[in-house]
């Protein structure tokens, strides 16, 4: 299935056959437009020339960081974000032999053991992992038992909560106006 998270054609063909891309991209979101953390992967692959864990492991930190800083740059924090990436490439070189995929697919595993699996990856918390989760259940194949469950609530049928449930121009402004308006319910909420 081909993903359609970014407004470039290029960048969501990249999402879509290199697993350690799309892992990468939801690394890259937060702080910054859904599109552009998706389409972080991209960029590095046009400035270090590819997207592979145990090149960009072992990439020195300081030209890793200045690919992130050129224009465009990568994200809005260039420095902290390129050493989070690095770090989360080491971490599967070491514990995955570089191939991200192993985290959903190594011992055919269901849906909470893949949740913990990215909940031990350096900078996925409790709801990145779910939201992960939920977009390789909703959009990449994943078939695990319980994955749905596991990834509560962004595994949702019908929930326009994440960039899970992006498949569309239509859809990524559906995911942005329950984001919004979940965020003034907080809002009001706190008030």
């Amino acid at each position: 299935m081909a993903l359609h998270l970014t407004d470039d054609a290029e960048a969501d063909a990249l999402l879509t056959k290199n697993p350690l891309a799309l892992l990468i991209g939801m690394l890259l979101d937060q702080q910054v437009a859904m599109e552009v953390a998706f389409a972080g992967p991209l960029k590095i692959e046009q400035r270090i020339g590819s997207v592979d864990a145990e090149t960009i492991a072992n990439c020195d930190a300081d030209d890793f960081v200045a690919a992130f800083k050129e224009t465009p740059a990568v994200h809005r924090f260039p420095g902290s974000m390129a050493a989070r990436v690095q770090t989360l490439c080491r971490t599967l070189v070491d514990e995955w032999g570089g191939d991200a995929s192993a985290i959903w697919t190594e011992g055919d595993p269901d849906g909470k053991t893949v949740l913990k699996r990215l909940k031990s990856l350096p900078g996925f918390g409790e709801q990145k992992a779910k939201i992960f989760l939920a977009l390789l259940g909703k959009q990449c194949g994943f078939e695990g038992d319980g994955w749905s469950e596991a990834s509560a609530p962004y595994g949702e049928k019908g929930s326009f909560r994440s960039v899970a449930d992006i498949t569309s121009p239509e859809t990524l402004l559906q995911v942005r106006e329950t984001k919004r308006a979940a965020k003034a319910a907080a809002k009001r909420a706190s008030s």
